[in-house]
């Protein structure tokens, strides 16, 4: 049996309380980052729980990965799903990275398209 709306509910509330202070910790620490959101789908949940780590622009977002922040940023999505109670493993199968640029050239600035393209990936 799935997960009822009320418990759906209230993982959402956690994600979104500690995937906050993990966005808030990165846009200190690295360079071009922006901002982070979460898909899920609670039929297939946790399995289907993607982070998606957004940078202003595509040169931003190589140069953090090339200098070691993705793992610092897998480190940060890690300490955020461990505190709302979701486990997953490994972590960095969860995690992928993205820019406002990419998004602007590829869905014409549409997040909620991109997102919904992102939803159906895997790995």
């Amino acid at each position: 049996m799935g997960l009822s709306k009320r418990d759906q509910a209230h993982i959402e509330r956690r994600l979104v309380a500690t995937l906050t202070d993990a966005c808030e910790t990165a846009k200190a620490e690295v360079v071009g980052f922006d901002w982070l959101t979460h898909v899920v789908d609670y039929t297939v949940f946790p399995s289907s729980l993607r982070v998606i780590w957004v940078f202003d622009t595509q040169a931003n977002k190589d140069q953090a990965l090339a200098g070691g922040q993705g793992e610092r940023m897998v480190e940060l999505t890690a300490m955020a799903l461990s505190e709302a109670d979701v486990i997953v493993n490994p972590v960095s199968a969860h995690v992928q990275f993205d820019s406002e640029e990419q998004c602007q050239r590829a869905n014409d600035g549409n997040w909620q398209q991109r997102l919904a393209r992102k939803r159906s990936m895997r790995g």
